[in-house]
């Protein structure tokens, strides 16, 4: 099977698109879902490569938090502390590993489309919104004041983002905020909580779909796999930044118009 320069290019935008917003509180699943309307690679394909590019946005959480993530310190509290942080996310990440093997499938089938993640957009930014408006005051200022049951709550919140448009992102950071914790800690754990699920899923993929794997296509996912790590490493540089300063407004705006230009445009124009 020979590709033409075009796949890559789709490969290299899609790689992009996931990296930019696989961290931000607007939905990677639905961006790509979107995306893919316009762009997409082999139908059954894409249902592999979506989720696998998702292992360049880990790559980039593991670079990024590299000294706080590596267990094997000299000293001794440092490594307690990395340890604990691996734990506590091994807990939040439990309920969605349970809820994606139980209705994962179900879920892909009768939601992925453009409709569904338009109205989980409006819904989301619309949360984001409220939630910002009440102005909550966090109680857990920092990572190591996060207990395991806050943890396993913020899993659960998480299991919301099975549903495309809702954003594992948006789920876990506002699920963390509601929980006490401040805006830093509730979008570290967010990164967190990511690595586990995504390797979960990259890797259920890479099983369901792997009589799909070719010399070519997995140059296809190199190329998407490389384009989401790099735009991922940015992001979460500068929205790390970000959150220092700023509230989610932003995102609960754009969350809100860009649902409203999707249900526009498959109503009245794309007929």
């Amino acid at each position: 099977m020979i590709l033409s320069t075009f796949e890559f290019v789709k490969a290299a935008i899609l790689g992009l698109v996931e990296g930019v917003t696989e961290f931000l509180p607007i939905s990677s699943t639905g961006h790509l879902i979107l995306v893919n309307q316009f762009l997409s690679l082999d139908k059954n394909f894409t249902n592999l490569f979506d989720i696998f590019i998702q292992l360049g946005a880990i790559l980039a959480v593991l670079v990024y938090f590299a000294g706080r993530l590596w267990p094997f310190k000299k000293d001794r509290a440092e490594s307690k502390k990395a340890l604990a942080i691996w734990l506590k996310t091994i807990v939040g990440v439990l309920p969605a590993v349970i809820f994606g093997a139980l209705f994962a499938d179900k879920i892909e089938e009768q939601l992925f489309n453009p409709w569904t993640v338009a109205i989980m957009l409006f819904i989301g930014g619309v949360i984001i919104l409220y939630i910002e408006r009440k102005k909550l005051l966090p109680k857990i200022i920092s990572t190591d004041g996060l207990g395991y049951k806050t943890a396993f709550l913020i899993g659960l919140v998480q299991c919301l983002s099975l549903i495309p448009g809702t954003s594992r992102s948006a789920a876990t950071i506002i699920g963390a905020m509601i929980f006490g914790a401040s805006r830093v800690v509730a979008t570290e754990f967010s990164f967190f909580l990511a690595i586990p699920t995504m390797v979960v899923a990259s890797g259920y993929s890479l099983l369901k779909y792997r009589e799909l794997l070719n010399i070519p296509q997995i140059s296809i996912l190199a190329v998407g796999f490389i384009a989401s790590f790099i735009s991922a490493l940015l992001v979460i540089k500068y929205f790390i930044r970000f959150i220092q300063n700023n509230n989610f407004k932003l995102f609960g705006y754009y969350r809100i118009v860009l649902a409203i230009l999707i249900m526009f445009y498959f109503l009245i124009i794309y007929k």
